[in-house]
């Protein structure tokens, strides 16, 4: 599966996810786009899914909408030890 991980997710997530292709959101160099644009941008590059800590992220953009899965963390920060429980 090809994911896309969120520039606020922590990079060292993508080692967790053995067997998939993970990219980041700065590795692709797409730092400057909004929700939208940047969900809408995955999917046209194939991306299968989008994972984020954005909580609000479901009041900002119609998940149907979109042809990829959205996986939103809820975890106390972004780093490592707060993303593994």
């Amino acid at each position: 599966m090809k994911v896309l991980l969120d520039e606020c997710v922590n990079r060292r997530l993508s080692r967790e996810l053995l067997g998939h292709d993970v990219r980041t959101v700065p590795q692709q160099g797409w730092n400057s786009y909004q929700n939208g644009a940047l969900l809408t941008l995955a999917a046209r590059e194939g991306f299968e899914a989008f994972v984020t800590l954005d909580r609000s992220l479901r009041y900002q953009q119609n998940a149907a909408h979109h042809p990829l899965a959205i996986l939103v963390l809820h975890t106390r920060s972004n780093r490592m030890v707060d993303c593994a429980h």
